[in-house]
């Protein structure tokens, strides 16, 4: 399964300047998905994130993982979605986190997350960062689904 960016706005509660991904390639709920970002010259962290060389910040690298993560993680449960506003998605935990190349203006992110454990609280995922076939970060996550109270 693909998404477009409107479909993406749909299951994501994000929005610019902090929507982080574009595309969805690929997609099998509650096991894998595969998202694209393209990185413009463009993005706001661009400015102060080195203004004589610009490098995306690894912690947004990080946030879109977890945003694609979101978007296949519930993609078969009503009840519980991202995009939900009785439903908060909080990125809760980052293991082993390595940065290995930094991503430029240009650049294209593929975002590959596969599911180690989803449940209806907690949920953990290997996720990786490619730029041109070369990995340029991984980690592991962990996000957790909360109700909001009104």
């Amino acid at each position: 399964m693909e998404l477009n960016i409107q479909q993406i706005m749909e299951r994501l509660p994000h929005r610019y300047p902090m929507l982080l991904i574009d595309r969805v390639i690929e997609m099998v709920p509650g096991e894998r998905v595969v998202a694209i970002k393209n990185v413009t010259y463009n993005e706001p962290f661009f400015v102060g994130h080195f203004p004589h060389h610009p490098v995306m910040p690894g912690v947004l690298i990080v946030e879109a993982m977890a945003q694609a993560a979101a978007v296949f993680s519930f993609e078969d449960d009503e009840e519980v979605n991202p995009a939900s506003q009785k439903i908060a998605y909080y990125l809760v935990g980052v293991d082993g986190a390595r940065f290995r190349k930094p991503v430029v203006p240009g650049d294209q992110l593929r975002i590959e997350v596969d599911a180690e454990r989803i449940s209806r609280s907690m949920c953990k995922y290997a996720a990786r960062a490619l730029v041109d076939g070369q990995v340029v970060a991984q980690a592991k996550i962990m996000c957790a689904i909360r109700v909001i109270e009104e």
